[in-house]
């Protein structure tokens, strides 16, 4: 008898049109591993796919989810990178292996899972082995999970782009996922690092973890105190995870030559900022869409040798993917994962 596994999927568009379907496991074909899913790991993406699908041609019915962690449990014919009984996590983009991201001019795109390719919300998933990466051997599952796309926005804009050295100033906006992964990364680089949160309790989170500095942007100007802290050098690299007219105050505390990279864009998807401190400062403005396979490879490596653990906010279980998905809008410290088993 053909063994039965459940999934959540959506057949139109909104998080509440949510259900537990099943379907038959799959069997993995020429060059596809199938891995058991036991953590998925949330970001905002996922939230914004479930809305409105973010202008892709979505398949119905709708498996969400890019960021998962699991066991090989079978192999296809011709697979040579893993055996069963593997741990392995996702690869965000599976058609970014190294190098230039694919794409056009006119059509530059994402083939992200959980967008116009699968998702992950699934006890079983079988993909092609170049979707997959070893887990780190330092991380417990849940913790895993939340590299494939945080782990490496933060890692590629730091590290695989930014080339930091010991003692660059870094300013981390907020304390989501991708920045608190950029203060860890960072500090393992040897950097000063200034966060900016709306939230005393979260700040003072943060500096426990070990940043130097905290700056409330409620109660003060960032930029400007950022400016303080830094004897007017500003910042060598900020990670803007605000976007819209926020960009603006990123060129105001930015270095003369700095680095500012644009990941997020809660305040908006039209980003603005005034003329003369692109043109005085001459910094890099480099926008960060997640990274590559070879990136996220290099990541798990460092994971183990520096002894970084994610910060996991809360975790769920599968039945509870929606409450999930409202913890997300209610601004987690770190990370929200869906654990498979317990």
């Amino acid at each position: 008898m053909a063994r039965l596994m459940k999934e959540w999927t959506i057949d139109t568009f909104g998080a509440s049109n949510l259900k537990v379907t099943e379907r038959r496991v799959p069997e993995p074909g020429a060059g596809e591993v199938l891995v058991r899913t036991t953590a998925l790991s949330l970001n905002f993406r996922d939230k914004l796919v479930l809305e409105n699908g973010m202008g892709m041609p979505l398949a119905f019915p709708f498996v969400p989810g890019s960021d998962m962690a699991g066991v090989v449990e079978a192999v296809g014919r011709d697979v040579t990178r893993f055996k069963p009984g593997d741990r392995v996590i996702s690869v965000f983009d599976p058609t970014w292996i190294d190098g230039q991201k694919p794409g056009t001019a006119r059509h530059p795109t994402s083939f992200a899972l959980g967008g116009l390719n699968p998702g992950v919300a699934s006890e079983y998933v079988a993909f092609p082995e170049d979707w997959f990466v070893k887990a780190p051997e330092s991380l417990d599952d849940g913790e895993a999970s939340t590299l494939p796309c945080a782990g490496l926005t933060a890692w590629f804009a730091l590290v695989e782009t930014g080339h930091p050295k010991a003692g660059d100033r870094v300013v981390v906006q907020g304390t989501g996922g991708v920045s608190l992964f950029g203060l860890q990364i960072a500090k393992a680089y040897g950097a000063e690092v200034i966060v900016t949160s709306a939230s005393q309790e979260k700040l003072e989170r943060a500096r426990a973890l070990g940043a130097d500095h905290g700056v409330n942007r409620l109660s003060e100007d960032w930029a400007e105190r950022v400016l303080d802290i830094t004897g007017d050098h500003g910042a060598d690299h900020i990670l803007e995870l605000a976007g819209g007219a926020n960009l603006g105050k990123s060129l105001q505390a930015v270095a003369v030559q700095g680095r500012i990279s644009v990941i997020g864009v809660l305040e908006g998807g039209e980003i603005s900022a005034p003329a003369p401190f692109v043109l005085l400062k001459s910094p890099v403005i480099q926008g960060i869409g997640v990274g590559h396979r070879r990136a996220l490879e290099d990541l798990v490596g460092a994971i183990d040798r520096t002894g970084i653990r994610p910060v996991i906010d809360a975790r769920y279980r599968f039945a509870e993917l929606p409450e999930a998905l409202a913890h997300l809008d209610r601004g987690p410290f770190g990370k929200v994962v869906v654990e498979f088993q317990g």
